[in-house]
This record gives structure tokens, C-alpha cells and sequence, in this order.
């Protein structure tokens, strides 16, 4: 089978430069359908896990999957500070609804009440990340796939009517 060769974004010298010095791969840039499904499914799965460093995640894991790291990266930031809340605690209760149990009544927002309630907390937040992580990271790729296809074949079609 006849691999083909991805799609590099063209660089200036000193960009070349700058990859060549760092040992950084020309395949963490690629753009080409793989490429952006990869990163988009890999950055989406990433940030819906409530865990320290997610870009070094997205780094470390390149070696591995292969993808435009560029885009994973941006598709970490999905979770930041304005959207963590919300999308923690739908992982929450998802996970409670997942493992049959009542979700802890008067949260407060506190370092204190944190810890002492993580016993009631971790299981079923960490049930509903991966419920969601499992689910709509794959779903992501497929999406970002077919919608190139899609977008391709457009193209095409409009090319060859002119």
C-alpha cells in the first residue's frame, strides 16, 4: 500500500529552522484530514478530564496518535476557567446517575468542603469524565472526518462545473 505524504503547512527557512533545532516533528503541524480528526478527538478527550497540565498531555501523547498538535492543544482549552464548573459538574451528576448514587446536597465553594467531601466526589466525577470522554471523543473524529470529506467533494464538484 502506497502511504501518502501529509500535507505540510509551508514554512518559512527560519521556521524549518526553528523545528530543526527543537527536534520538532513536521507531522505535529500537518493539516489533512487524519491529522485535524486526530487532534480534534485527542484534544477533546483531554480536556474533558479534569487533570493538571493538559497541553503536556496532548504533547506527551503525539508519539502515539500522530496529529496536528497545534489543534489538540487549542481543543484543551475547551476547558478553562469559565467552563470547568459546568462541565464538571454535568460529569458529576452524570457519573452519580451512572453509579446509582444521590449526588452531595449543599456544595459549597471551598477548598475545605472539597476535601472533605472527595470521597463522595472523585468516583462519580471521574465516571461521568470518561462516560463523556469515551462517547464524544470518537463521535468528534467521525464528525471532523466526514465534514472534510464532505467539504472535499464540494470543492470538487465545484471545480469541475466551471
Amino acid at each position: 500500500m502506497i502511504r501518502k505524504k501529509a500535507r505540510l503547512l509551508k514554512t518559512s527557512g527560519r521556521f524549518d529552522a526553528l523545528l530543526k533545532k527543537y527536534h520538532i516533528p513536521a507531522e505535529a503541524l500537518a493539516i489533512n484530514r487524519r491529522a485535524v480528526s486526530k487532534a480534534v478527538a485527542v484534544g477533546l478527550f483531554v480536556a474533558l478530564i479534569p487533570m493538571p497540565f493538559q497541553m503536556l498531555a496532548v504533547v506527551l501523547l503525539f508519539p502515539v496518535f500522530r496529529y496536528n498538535v497545534l489543534i489538540a492543544i487549542a481543543m484543551c482549552w475547551l476547558s478553562n476557567p469559565v467552563t470547568m464548573p459546568f462541565m464538571y459538574y454535568i460529569e458529576y451528576l452524570t457519573g452519580n446517575w451512572l453509579l446509582g448514587r444521590k449526588s452531595v446536597e449543599n456544595v459549597q465553594l471551598s477548598v475545605d468542603w472539597f476535601q472533605s467531601h472527595l470521597d463522595n466526589i472523585f468516583l462519580p466525577l471521574y465516571t461521568g469524565t470518561f462516560f463523556y470522554a469515551i462517547i464524544l471523543s470518537p463521535l468528534a473524529y467521525l464528525l471532523v472526518n466526514r465534514l472534510w470529506i464532505h467539504s472535499v467533494k464540494k470543492a470538487h464538484r465545484q471545480r469541475s462545473e466551471r
